[in-house]
């Protein structure tokens, strides 16, 4: 491809609005251009690099037997309505109206139209296992856009599915789906982890997350450095500090003016934090026979821990959850800042299980101005759910082995879920058994965003400079520039090499513009293709061309006659290293995945 005629240009600077490198990067080198909020275009060296990914997705699907198909972007709604997340997901969800008034959905993800094809295509044992995927367009909209490809509302997604008889079939499919993941990201370039994850909107039995350990990730991963514990902070359990053994004390109402937090509360009375109760105060968007409607959650951990509030929205069965108005508050008898479960009405009352081990802790009296001590579980109060709902920090007992977690940053470039017959039971989707009993098929699913992916390269394989792309997804693998005016010899060997690469089978980006030699160079590092091949009057006098990597300093000259050659013999040691990093991983224990 000539320069000359490349439809995109590079920038100088990046716009403000992008801050982190990966976006930066890709829209100065032309790659990518946004449009509005999370909505990018793909220009042609970006879409070239999103191919390549795909393509490296397809022979790792196909590879463990997967089939690809097409399905659409627009489904009707009957079939979000029959599997009831119609009603439990909330405005990212695309909806719209078509000309019938028949109610549509743009789909975010494709459990409901996979299934409604199982129910048609699948009727015996005969027909499992099976596994098909696509690489399609989803439309998930985001109220928070952010990091350029990283999070957005239009993207492409792989999304594959696994159709078993039994469980027995499914753990086969996760597994090789697991690894699978690791061979598509390390042969991109990537080196993620997998963690345990919450099912989310997805439902199902177990989930994991393949993330790609960056400071400008959204999720915080618990890591355990001794066992391998490995933990999506929305899931991550850790070991408790139990509280200190001692029989209940009579409630006594002490005056706190001014005490509205457990650090004040703390300092005030002399206490630990470890002594308190916190009160979170939610309102919480419950899903109920295809209507909506909001309950107060009273929630309690311990002052020594924080609320996980995805804990707590399984826990309740949310669809949403929000920090309750003061008027919410009082008017279910409870007081902000002073507020405790005791006395309250018509609020659900979910205690983290700590708080049921812990006797005597200080609460609020729900009174301005006033606490509660000696405050004990099941003698004072109840709940309506006792849980796990606190939230993994940093330092925290790993809940395997006791070795204090690690906090990590972490961007998601992959899921698997084990869906089991969430769907498959709710659709109809049955196969008939060698007896001739009917029974629901048994669903995986699996997705891998390819832009995401994409993101996360630039992110991790760049320089001050500009992108350091790995040869299996890069544009181009050799960038050939010429140093020589129009009509020049270095000119004529420049054209002269790019026929003779490209007709070695080798794809080459060719800058042939009228440029300065200092623009070229630039470039050439901004755009970050593996090997760089320069033709100048220096060089041509020793009648060799100029061979740089990318990600190395080093230069050195190569004689005209060989460049095809020793392009090869480079590209072969790059595709040799990334071949090195795909190895056999090991599936964690379940205990990981669902703590």
């Amino acid at each position: 491809m000539r320069m000359s005629k490349l439809f995109s240009n590079t920038l100088r600077e990046a716009p403000g609005e992008a801050q982190v490198a990966s976006h930066q990067l890709l829209l100065r080198a032309g790659f990518i251009r946004q449009h509005a909020a999370g909505i990018f275009s793909a220009l042609p060296l970006g879409h070239r690099a999103l191919t390549k990914i795909e393509q490296i997705v397809r022979q790792e699907m196909d590879a463990i037997g997967g089939q690809e198909i097409k399905m659409p972007v627009v489904n009707p709604a009957e079939i979000w309505q029959e599997t009831g997340r119609w009603y439990t997901i909330g405005a990212e969800l695309g909806r719209f109206i078509d000309r019938t008034e028949r109610d549509m959905v743009l789909a975010m993800t494709h459990e409901e139209i996979v299934t409604d094809l199982v129910r048609q295509e699948i009727h015996s044992y005969r027909q499992l296992p099976a596994l098909i995927y696509h690489i399609q367009t989803k439309w998930r909209d985001d109220p928070r856009p952010r990091a350029g490809l990283i999070r957005v509302r239009e993207f492409t997604m792989k999304d594959s599915y696994s159709l078993d008889a039994d469980e027995a079939g499914l753990d086969a499919q996760y597994r090789a789906h697991y690894q699978a993941y690791f061979n598509i990201f390390r042969r991109c370039g990537l080196d993620p982890i997998a963690v345990g994850s919450d099912t989310g909107m997805m439902g199902g039995t177990m989930a994991h997350e393949f993330m790609v350990l960056t400071p400008i990730g959204e999720d915080t991963l618990m890591l355990c450095p001794a066992c391998g514990y490995a933990a999506n902070r929305q899931v991550a359990t850790f070991r408790k500090p139990a509280a200190k053994p001692e029989a209940p004390r009579p409630i006594e109402r002490v005056a706190t003016p001014g005490v509205t937090t457990i650090d004040d509360l703390t300092v005030f009375l002399g206490i630990t934090a470890a002594q308190t109760a916190k009160a979170v105060f939610m309102m919480a968007t419950l899903a109920e026979a295809g209507a909506e409607r909001e309950q107060f959650v009273f929630a309690v951990v311990r002052g020594d821990m924080a609320l996980n509030e995805t804990k707590l929205a399984n826990a309740v069965r949310a669809k949403e959850l929000r920090p309750a108005t003061e008027a919410e508050i009082r008017a279910v008898g409870a007081e902000p800042g002073y507020g405790s479960p005791m006395g309250v009405r018509g609020a659900w009352v979910v205690v983290d299980e700590a708080v049921t081990t812990s006797p005597n802790l200080v609460a609020g009296a729900n009174e301005a101005g006033y606490h509660l001590r000696n405050v004990t579980y099941g003698r004072d109060f109840a709940a309506d759910v006792v849980c796990d709902i606190a939230a993994a920090q940093d330092g925290d007992a790993c809940p395997t082995c006791g070795t204090p977690l690690r906090a990590e940053r972490g961007v998601e470039v992959g899921n698997i879920f084990k869906l089991g017959t969430r769907y498959s039971a709710a659709l109809g989707a049955t196969y008939v058994d060698e007896a001739g009993d009917p029974h629901p098929v048994v669903m995986g699913s699996y997705g891998i965003g390819i832009g995401r992916a994409l993101a996360c390269i630039a992110e991790v394989h760049h320089d001050e400079h500009g992108l350091i792309l790995p040869v299996s997804v890069a544009p181009y693998p050799v960038h050939l520039i010429n140093l020589g005016p129009a009509g020049s010899e270095a000119e004529a060997a420049a054209d002269r090499l790019y026929a003779e690469l490209e007709g070695a089978g080798i794809d080459v980006l060719y800058d042939d513009r009228d440029r300065s030699p200092g623009i070229k160079f630039n470039d050439a590092d901004l755009l970050g293709m593996p090997i760089r091949i320069t033709v100048a009057r220096r060089g041509l006098a020793q009648g060799a061309a100029e061979l740089k990597l990318r990600a190395e300093d080093e230069r050195t000259l190569v004689p005209l006659p060989d460049v095809v050659e020793t392009v090869k013999a480079c590209l072969a040691g790059l595709q040799a290293a990334i071949d090195a990093a795909v190895v056999e991983v090991s599936l964690p224990p379940s205990a990981a995945n669902n703590p």
